[in-house]
């Protein structure tokens, strides 16, 4: 952990809804002026697209049907700890992008001045100068293990996890609309994932800071063949805070701020799924502020 380069990670599952914790980071960070070194998750798998591909062929060839992009077999886990390290110290650390589409290849073919093509990489890179913060979103942000422990560099940890069903009905929804997979397929790769979820991304909301739980109040039970994904209305959000002289918070200002929220638990606050921006906005905050002045 570090004072003068600090480390805040938001981790959690492929369609758990990260991206909505990063959104709503970012939008503290323009309205305090930060600027936070931003690192994707997707960068630190070990293959590209294509070469993923084959090597889940070839796993399956010799009878292992759980190699997945959750395990430690397809991602450079010590690379990311080694990363929080070098930030944590010297404000630096290396970064690459994966590159998801046409869009985003044709930028960075034009920055760097190469030839990649989506789901490919781009060349590893030095960066951090004149950075506030560290922000890593993505799959595996606090893992220990007995090999790593990403846990132990990150100076604000945030985990983001629905409750399971809901969750598998965001990833078939976002994986039909935005890659335009089947159904089928989708449920096909959760299966494949599923040791390497118990084993390395559930253990990881042992490790964080403050969790962000989305349940739904309307019938999930079978979400393999959900019409739609339940709307914030539809739902409460569980957030637990795991350490309450880290990450101080006023319970009693938060009940009053939003309408229908309350206690369930001393270190836990149950907020309306409509409110949960700003919820987050209440919470993580003056976290954040304390960690600049900090600085």
């Amino acid at each position: 952990m570090s004072n003068k380069h600090p480390v805040i990670v938001v981790t959690g599952s492929s369609g758990a809804g990260t991206t909505f914790v990063k959104r709503a980071l970012e939008h503290i960070f323009r309205k305090e002026s930060i600027n936070p070194l931003i690192i994707e998750g997707d960068s630190f798998h070990k293959y590209d697209r294509a070469s993923m591909k084959a090597n889940v062929t070839k796993q399956e060839n010799l009878g292992n049907n759980f190699f997945s992009h959750f395990g430690p077999d397809a991602n450079l886990f010590l690379k990311i700890e080694q990363s929080f390290k070098d930030y944590g110290k010297t404000g630096k650390c290396d970064r690459r992008y994966y590159l998801h589409s046409e869009k985003e290849a044709a930028e960075h073919n034009q920055r760097l001045n190469t030839n990649l093509n989506p789901g490919e990489f781009t060349p590893w890179e030095k960066v951090g100068n004149d950075t506030d913060l560290l922000f890593y979103e993505g799959l595996h942000g606090a893992v220990v293990t007995d090999n790593v422990n990403m846990a132990q560099y990150g100076d604000l940890k945030i985990g983001v996890v629905p409750s399971v069903n809901l969750e598998w009905i965001q990833k078939i929804h976002r994986d039909n609309a935005e890659r335009g997979y089947a159904a089928k397929e989708t449920v096909d790769t959760i299966l494949r994932r599923m040791p390497d979820y118990i084993n390395y991304i559930t253990p990881q909301f042992s490790q964080t800071d403050i969790n962000f739980q989305r349940v739904a109040t309307v019938d999930t039970s079978n979400p393999f063949i959900a019409r739609d994904i339940p709307t914030p209305d539809e739902s409460f959000v569980v957030i637990r805070f795991n350490d309450l002289d880290k990450t101080p918070v006023d319970f009693v200002y938060l009940c009053n701020m939003i309408n229908s929220s309350f206690m369930s638990r001393r270190n836990t606050i149950v907020v309306p799924g409509g409110k949960m921006s700003l919820a987050m906005e209440i919470i993580l905050s003056p976290i954040v502020k304390k960690m600049i002045k900090r600085k």
